[in-house]
């Protein structure tokens, strides 16, 4: 088992569990600031989407950060139980929910609105395109979308009505925010 820690907010410096093997790939922590840094105005009091949730550790990072609620959506018994515990083990449990199914089940059924999206599935597979086209039908149009991919997985400059707002590259990964055509910064 490895660990992670949340790096600030009312969970700050406590330990997470993370997955280990080759289907998991958790975000770094490089990654996890860089993300927050991007986001850092924009997460109190915000509805968060962790959508290929894995260990949970960019849902309870948000919740640390303040953030309303957090959606853990992950259809592998193995994370959801891990975010489960790490929820538990923070004490943010009462601000989330965690739901036992793929991405496109849940954004089929979802009917809440969300103010930030983070999209980090197994890479190469058009997973994260098949999520980008269906995730702004539950977004806030002031909302983000953000997408952790590696360099070379392409994916469109726009997804309905957000469009791709910058690009940030950390090492073989990419970072990408998209907003709604009407809320561009």
């Amino acid at each position: 088992m490895c660990f992670m820690r949340v790096i600030t907010g009312s969970a700050r410096g406590r330990r997470l569990e993370t997955l280990e093997g080759e289907d998991v790939r958790p975000t770094t922590d490089r990654i996890k600031e860089a993300v927050f840094s991007i986001i850092q105005f924009e997460t109190e009091g915000r509805n968060f989407l962790d959508l290929f949730a894995g260990s949970g550790q960019m849902g309870i990072e948000a919740l640390s950060r303040g953030a309303k609620s957090a959606s853990f959506v992950d259809n592998a018994k193995k994370s959801l139980e891990t975010v489960k515990r790490n929820l538990k083990a923070v004490k943010l449990e009462n601000s989330a929910k965690v739901f036992a199914m793929d991405f496109h089940s849940f954004l089929s059924m979802n009917s809440q609105r969300f103010d930030i999206a983070f999209l980090d599935p197994p890479y190469r597979t058009g997973m994260l395109q098949d999520a980008l086209e269906l995730v702004v039908d539950a977004m806030n149009d002031t909302g983000v979308i953000i997408a952790e991919n590696p360099l070379d997985e392409e994916i469109l400059s726009n997804y309905g009505d957000f469009v791709l707002d910058r690009q940030y590259r950390y090492g073989k990964i990419k970072i990408t925010t998209f907003r709604h055509k009407d809320f561009q910064r």
